[in-house]
């Protein structure tokens, strides 16, 4: 079975990508699953988070292909880990990957989970969240 930080990087990575194909062949309307709070609509994000750095694309290309790479050039020292921190590193960068190859190929983010009280996202974000969540919890938790 692959490591912790490989598997939680690739699945978080296809199941980013599989869903985002999806939202874009159809999410051409928006459908609502929860009146009120929850609908899936397909939004093109030519920003980081909350809009940050709008059509700054290069930009948010270079400092997600050097957080990749750190962690890629610390993948030894990830080896002596506990397993809740690989976990959570690869799911960090399974979704930044995810969101690298949106930009890479379209120049923009998918997002299409969208809450109506916060900006609308995608699982890669969801993954990004999770991964840093679960290594503050480590640390939080005394390590």
């Amino acid at each position: 079975m692959l490591p912790a930080f490989w598997f939680s990087c690739l699945v978080s990575l296809a199941v980013d990508q599989i869903t985002k194909f999806w939202a874009l062949a159809y999410l051409s309307q928006p459908v609502v699953v929860i009146p009120g709070l929850l609908a899936l609509r397909c939004v093109r994000n030519p920003g980081a988070a909350f809009g940050f750095l709008a059509y700054q694309t290069p930009l948010l290309i270079l400092i997600a292909a050097i957080a990749s790479l750190a962690l890629l050039l610390g993948y030894k020292r990830l080896l002596l880990a506990p397993s809740v921190v690989r976990w959570g590193l690869g799911l960090f960068l399974g979704g930044t990957l995810g969101n690298l190859v949106d930009r890479v190929r379209f120049g923009y983010v998918v997002d299409f989970i969208d809450l109506r009280f916060w900006p609308v996202f995608n699982l890669a974000d969801v993954a990004i969240v999770t991964g840093m969540g679960l290594i503050l919890w480590y640390w939080w938790r005394g390590r």
